[in-house]
Formats: structure tokens, sequence, C-alpha cells
């Protein structure tokens, strides 16, 4: 599967928001809501924003080759779960990152693009599925 158009979105979305850590928190926080409690000290959101530049970077390497992406994802997961966040909530996390973006394309978000990244979701699951394998 191809995905120029998760690469186009992430574009799209670039241009038009300055930082999409607020409004990706926000909904995390709404649809898990214990999450929350686990970012008390992050009053500035400098955590959270690493933690999306960080899930973002690990996107673009997937679907640009995929030399280390899966892997820092897996590493996640294991490393998370000592916080007690679990791996359910990376499936949230990217599809709350992927509703965010559709919300903020509004127009320019097509099915096409809808497709594309629900193709990187159902991989990104079995990355996380793989983690807990060999845990």
């Amino acid at each position: 599967m191809t995905y120029e158009l998760v690469m186009q979105s992430l574009e799209l979305a670039a241009e038009r928001c300055e930082d999409l850590t607020p409004l990706v928190y926000e909904r995390l926080f709404t649809e898990q809501p214990d999450m929350r409690a686990l970012f008390w000290r992050d009053a500035n959101h400098a955590v959270k924003g690493e933690m999306l530049a960080q899930a973002i970077e690990a996107v673009l390497d997937m679907i640009g080759g995929g030399r280390y992406g899966a892997r820092m994802l897996q590493n996640e997961v294991v490393t998370h779960a000592g916080y007690d966040v679990p791996p359910a909530v990376f499936r949230t996390f990217f599809s709350v990152v992927v509703a965010t973006l559709a919300d903020l394309l509004q127009g320019d978000w097509t099915p096409d693009m809808a497709a594309q990244w629900q193709g990187l979701l159902s991989y990104m699951d079995e990355v996380v599925a793989s983690a807990l394998s060999t845990t």
C-alpha cells in the first residue's frame, strides 16, 4: 500500500495549524480520561508536544521506507507499560491523531486519505501486538 495521502494530510495540517498538540491531547483525554493524570506535571505541554513529534516521526518513517518507526513504536509500548499505559491507548492515540487531522482538513479530507490512514493504523496495530508478544 502506498501512503502519499497520509503524507499529504500531514503537510496540509502543518500549513493550517502551528501546533496540533493541544487539539490531539484534548481529544485523547476525552476518549481516555485516565491518561490526563499522567501529564499532571506537563504544564507547558512540552512533554505532550515531544511525544506527538516522535509519533509523527515514526509515522513518517513507516510510510517512507520503515527503517526504524515500527521498532520505535514497539519500544514505546514496552516503555509506556511502566507508566501503566495500556497498549490499547496507542490505537486510541493514533486514531485521535487521524480524527484531529480529518477535523482540521475538513473538505480537503478525502475517503482515499481516510483509507490510507486506516491501512496504516492496521499495520500499527500489528506492530503493537508484536511488541506484546516479544515481552
